[in-house]
């Protein structure tokens, strides 16, 4: 699955604000697929890794801020 930037970034905010930890770009991408196919997942067991402390200031303040 292909995800933008923007869609990335989206995900780092959406990590943040459900499971209040802070994910790098690379660790909110499962998280941010699996919502866009939630559909599919509905009603089955799903596990995602979400990495972090490799995120830069830069891109925190793009996903926090917009």
């Amino acid at each position: 699955m292909l995800l933008t930037e923007d869609e990335i970034l989206e995900g780092i905010k959406m990590a943040l604000a459900t499971t209040h930890n802070l994910a790098e770009a690379a660790g909110a991408v499962s998280l941010m697929a699996a919502y866009k196919i939630k559909d599919r997942l509905a009603g089955k067991k799903v596990v995602m890794i979400m990495t972090g402390s490799n995120l830069k200031m830069d891109n925190l303040k793009k996903a926090v801020m917009g």
